[in-house]
């Protein structure tokens, strides 16, 4: 037996809801018909942009090692704010997810010099720039570009 207020079912009350016959065509709103995927001009392969967007800058590969897999806020915070500097600031790098394979870990902490680093962990080429704290002084300090060693 229903409750005191009787049967209620999903938007029965509501016109269109549960319950309620659909509106007759010639009532129903017309959309116009959705475009076709929208088609943006092809890039040249000459323009390869990888997680970074910006201009290739040096012939060396900025890498910044980072983990897709952390609880702690500190180092999710940290790489969101190295990758939004250089998102910024148009330059160009690599987003090394160390999480997806423990080699590639060992290779941050290979090149760090420390064998307890952690991300974000910032390489260009083969020399090693620095950590979140010396990415943060050198922009503090106007210096990016020679920490990053691009200039």
């Amino acid at each position: 037996m229903p409750g005191p207020a009787g049967p209620i079912g999903p938007r029965s009350h509501m016109p269109g809801g549960a319950g309620a016959p659909a509106p007759p065509p010639s009532l129903r709103p017309s959309l116009p018909p959705s475009p076709a995927e929208p088609s943006f001009p092809s890039l040249p392969p000459s323009a390869g942009l990888s997680a970074g967007s910006g201009r290739d800058r040096t012939m060396s590969t900025l890498k910044v090692y980072s983990t897709s897999v952390t609880g702690s806020r500190e180092i999710k915070s940290q790489q969101s704010e190295v990758t939004r500097i250089l998102d910024g600031k148009n330059i160009k790098y690599e987003l090394v997810d160390i999480s997806q394979d423990n080699a590639l870990r060992e290779e941050m902490r290979a090149k760090a010099g420390n064998p307890k680093a952690i991300p974000p962990q910032i390489v260009n080429g083969d020399q090693y720039c620095g950590d979140y704290e010396l990415f943060v002084e050198a922009v503090e300090q106007n210096t990016l570009q020679e920490f990053l060693k691009l200039a």
